[in-house]
């Protein structure tokens, strides 16, 4: 999984990039400062995860990771080339989905590059900045398609239908994934507002409640949305692990912005967890909802999807009441085949012919 943190300059972006990653992005006090995209692959943070090693005492213990993108601040004029337009925008079409920072904060030592604090303005600049690029997109395609709709061609009738509907949401201020068209068609052409988008509002963290307008512009949406303090995240990661809770709880702070941000991407992206016990490794695997185990088998290695025969599978849950064994003699390990659809928190031991 890749998410793309977006937004205007000067918003925070790469001091949050920071504080997820742990890592040591520039974070100046003038717009662009980042200018090549800054890459972070972080593990994703699991409980059952930590459960299964302290079981099984494993060699190995594999976190699933999230792979994050900070891209440069996004200027009015950017679909048309102004600031580093074109290729910000590049930046962002192979993400899975966006992760779009709002400044709620007052903080004079920050330049403001739109003036003053006003989410809901600051977030329809991007989001039309967005809009104005895809629109360029589906216009070209719009135009390389016509010629085959009029001759009859029927695959071309239906893709140019579907852009034709995108087209004219977006020129009423609606975006792609908004529009009700078929969903293999609207992701063939990797358009930035189809992607899920998730509204992070940085709020100082005297002020947590800055971030109000920024969850009200995402319920209207039916977006994913959360309130964060980058800079007070960044200070914490600076700190030893022992002390970071400590000091989170301190602040009533109840979980991290990784672990928060993780959790409301799962959700927005439609994502489970499943694990896998084999020899001296124990590893979590990253799933869309509703998988089959065939499918499943082959995000392991595609020999195994080829070669399915069935999958043994139990679920967490049921481990915590005793081991396998019991498991077994309870009739809690399942014997399931290739469409059995796999359930978060999933343990399987997948059986295949090479």
């Amino acid at each position: 999984m890749e998410l793309g943190i977006i937004g205007l300059p000067n918003v925070g972006k790469s001091t949050l990039f920071n504080a997820l990653t742990t890592g040591h992005a520039p974070a100046s006090n003038y717009p662009f400062c980042t200018i090549e995209p800054n890459v972070g692959i972080v593990e994703v943070p699991d409980e059952r995860l930590e459960k299964l090693g302290e079981i099984y005492k494993p060699q190995k213990l594999t976190h699933t990771t999230i792979r994050f993108l900070d891209v440069a601040g996004l200027a009015k004029g950017a679909s048309k080339g102004e600031g580093l337009g074109n290729k910000f925008l590049s930046h962002i079409r192979e993400v899975d989905a966006l992760v779009h920072l709002v400044r709620c904060f007052p903080d004079e030592k920050v330049v403001n590059v739109m003036g003053d604090i006003d989410p809901v303005r600051d977030i329809e600049v991007v989001n039309t900045e967005l809009m104005l690029a895809d629109l360029e997109v589906v216009g070209r395609n719009i135009e390389k398609l016509s010629g085959s709709a009029k001759s009859g061609d029927k695959k071309a009738k239906e893709k140019l239908k579907t852009l034709e509907q995108i087209k004219e949401g977006l020129e009423k201020g609606i975006s792609a994934r908004r529009t009700e068209v078929p969903e293999d068609l609207r992701a063939s052409y990797n358009l930035l507002t189809a992607k899920p988008v998730l509204y992070l509002a940085n709020v100082d963290e005297k002020d947590p409640g800055s971030g109000k307008k920024v969850e009200e512009y995402a319920q209207g949406e039916g977006a994913e949305s959360l309130s964060v303090s980058a800079e007070v995240e960044a200070q914490i990661t600076q700190l030893e692990k022992g002390e970071r809770e400590k000091f989170r709880k301190e602040l009533g702070i109840e979980k991290g912005a990784l672990e928060r941000l993780i959790l409301s991407s799962y959700r927005l992206l439609n994502l489970i967890t499943f694990f896998t016990v084999v020899g001296t490794e124990v590893k979590a695997w990253t799933i869309k909802r509703g998988s089959p185990a065939v499918l499943a088998a082959g995000k392991i290695h595609s020999d195994m999807e080829k070669g399915f025969i069935k999958a043994e599978v139990f679920s967490f849950k049921d481990l915590e009441k005793g081991d396998e064994k019991i498991l077994h003699e309870k009739g809690l390990v399942r014997i399931e085949g290739k469409d059995y659809e796999i359930q978060d928190g999933d343990i399987v031991r997948f059986r295949f012919h090479v």
